[in-house]
């Protein structure tokens, strides 16, 4: 084998300011919510932007975040994104062995993107194609009412996208597509990516990367076609070339434009996407191989973590707020683990194994990243786990 695996991540990178006990119930909160699909108003596990917020509300978000919050000003600032969440929490976990997680994105240069920066700099991440452009950085108000959906918790989203919208593809250079696995993560909150996804996808292909596609609500399709199927590539041609799709359920309802997971799923092998895994929350996640890349796996559900559920049923001060990013990161990890171990073929259910640890082993924090302490520190918190919900799902 050639030297170290890598994996390189390009996508949403971000600044999250968490309130982390709204009640979407309360009156203050009610007359923000969404009437109807792509109208800009706040919806339980979705996101809008800032300008479409501010039209729907008739006031600038940070007068309508003062009546949401009950004039509770302090927040919580960390690390957010779809892309850089998940390649932290993979980076974390490679920690020790010869594997690189490297990061290509842009951040304003601006107060907001120095505490990224340095926030991310605490982290395993390589950053030498972390660029400074001008403008702001990207960032979104997370409001997560713990009691909803029977406590489970929810959030909702207000996203500035800021210097985002400056993501040059052209800057993505040689290095990102030598790397062993490529991964897009969020790129609908990345408009430049987005729209060439198909074209990059092609590249990482004849390159021999293996590709990961993690998505995130796309906004700006529901905006502008409420109700209506999202696209994925420049015609909604990126999905042949996508060894492994995770998404949660409603984006695959919405990029499917099924309206179950059953023919969600069928969908997309109809597309020719070689695997996915689709998260549902604390309900089963949907996994499906067709053995090109992964083991076969026919598509079918396995149950999130029984022991998580009980430990966090006790637990106080952390939410769901980049559960889902955590999860891609914990198959990122697996992954490359099997991949170091000369597998010819990687087991999906390994993957999700980890991703489903990982991803509930968020809820015990604040906000999608977890800055360790020491190196190996999460890794060891999150193996027992692991080797429980293996035994889980075997019995």
């Amino acid at each position: 084998m050639k030297g170290p695996l890598t994996i390189a991540g390009a996508g949403c990178c971000l600044v999250d300011q968490i309130y982390t006990d709204i009640d979407f119930s309360h009156p203050q909160v009610r007359k923000y919510l969404s009437r109807h699909p792509g109208d800009g108003g706040l919806h339980p596990g979705r996101l809008v932007f800032a300008e479409q917020f501010r039209a729907f509300s008739g006031e600038d978000p940070g007068t309508a975040l003062a009546q949401i919050t009950g004039f509770r000003a302090k927040s919580i600032l960390n690390v957010g994104g779809p892309s850089i969440v998940a390649l932290i929490h993979a980076a974390q976990m490679l920690r020790g062995t010869s594997a690189e997680v490297r990061y290509y994105g842009t951040r304003g240069n601006d107060s907001v993107g120095e505490f990224l920066q340095s926030s991310l700099e605490k982290t395993p991440v390589k950053l030498e194609q972390f660029l400074v452009v001008p403008g702001s950085t990207p960032t979104t108000i997370v409001l997560s009412d713990p009691s909803y959906h029977r406590a489970h918790g929810e959030r909702a989203f207000i996203n500035h996208i800021g210097a985002a919208m400056n993501m040059d593809p052209d800057r993505l250079d040689s290095s990102f597509f030598e790397a062993d696995v490529v991964v897009f993560g969020g790129t609908a909150l990345v408009p430049n990516l987005h729209a060439r996804l198909t074209s990059l996808l092609r590249k990482c292909r004849s390159a021999g990367c293996i590709t990961v596609v993690n998505t995130v609500y796309d906004f700006m399709s529901e905006l502008k076609n409420p109700g209506k199927k999202w696209t994925i590539g420049e015609r909604d041609d990126a999905w042949p070339l996508i060894d492994l799709l995770v998404t949660d359920r409603e984006e695959a309802l919405h990029l499917s434009g099924a309206s179950e997971l059953k023919r969600a799923g069928a969908y997309f092998h109809k597309r020719g996407v070689s695997a996915f895994l689709i998260t549902c929350g604390t309900e089963p996640t949907v996994a499906y191989s067709d053995g090109r890349i992964f083991e076969p796996v026919p598509m079918q559900s396995f149950p999130v973590s029984s022991d998580l559920i009980t430990d966090l049923k006790g637990c106080t001060g952390g939410d769901t707020t980049g559960c889902g990013d955590n999860f891609v990161g914990g198959v990122l990890a697996s992954l490359l683990w099997q991949m170091q171990k000369d597998r010819l073929r990687p087991d999906l259910l390994d993957c999700l194994a980890w991703g489903t640890v990982s991803g509930g082993f968020c809820c015990f924090h604040p906000g999608g990243t977890y800055l360790e302490e020491d190196p190996g520190e999460k890794l060891g918190k999150i193996t027992p786990y692991y080797h429980r919900y293996i035994r889980q799902i075997h019995d």
